[in-house]
């Protein structure tokens, strides 16, 4: 299958993209532009629970679908295959983690949360995006001027609200062994937030699974290297999914 050129029409599936947190279907561009029958998933909104958000992204998706999320939108996507996992033809894990909060997470998004109600939401990005890329890209204006944009436009309500869900989030690790359909795990070896280590551990969960370490690129991995990740999905996409896809043992 080309990566440029991703036609899934013959394989009846659509593939649901969920983005990360204050990120929009804007970081998926590079997918949507080589892959057909890609679509966002259904806005978050104010949601603040990531069960929420599933039932969302559940709401206003096709009977059967693939499934993409990215980050934070992987674990909403494992929170739809929780619920309705007939309904998943096949799914990809990107930039993302399964573990429960750590003492030190809720500190350090409180205080961005914090940086935010007193300097605004410029500020607040400015400290917290940086870091999100692989160092090169971010002095490279040209690529992280649209990137900074979606992320302001958000707003403070949605990070407020998403931060919420995150540090309120359900365990997953044991979800993982059980999930019967192909599975694409994929990380950039500078990633900062998600390393390549703790997606090697993620993969080594699930039993039908491809694990792909992008070189050269960190957390913002579907902007930053497009080109590497539409490889990976069209390789993903060529592996077989069942016509059903229960949690085995259930």
């Amino acid at each position: 299958m080309d990566a440029n050129n991703i036609d899934l029409a013959d394989k009846g599936e659509r593939l649901l993209m969920l983005p990360g947190l204050i990120c929009d279907s804007r970081i998926f561009s590079g997918q949507f532009n080589a892959i057909d029958r890609a679509s966002p998933a259904a806005d978050y909104g104010d949601a603040a629970d990531l069960g929420e958000m599933a039932a969302r992204v559940l709401a206003d998706a096709p009977a059967r679908f693939a499934l993409l999320g990215h980050s934070m939108g992987a674990r909403v996507a494992l929170e739809v295959l929780r619920r309705a996992p007939e309904r998943v033809s096949r799914l990809a894990l990107v930039s993302t983690g399964v573990h429960l909060p750590s003492p030190a997470e809720a500190p350090g998004r409180y205080a961005l949360r914090d940086l935010g109600r007193a300097h605004g939401m410029a500020a607040l990005v400015d400290a917290w995006l940086p870091p999100m890329v692989a160092p090169p890209r971010s002095d490279d204006v040209a690529f992280m001027t649209p990137l900074r944009a979606m992320c302001i436009e958000a707003g403070l309500a949605r990070f407020e609200a998403q931060i919420t869900a995150l540090l309120c989030r359900p365990e997953v690790e044991s979800l993982l062994p059980h999930i019967a359909c192909p599975v694409l795990v994929a990380a950039g070896s500078e990633d900062r937030w998600s390393p390549p280590a703790q997606h090697e551990a993620i993969a080594a969960l699930i039993p039908d699974v491809r694990l792909v370490i992008v070189k050269g690129a960190g957390h913002m991995l579907p902007a930053e290297a497009p080109d590497a990740l539409n490889t990976a999905i069209a390789d993903w996409f060529s592996l077989p999914a069942p016509s059903g896809t229960p949690i085995q043992g259930e």
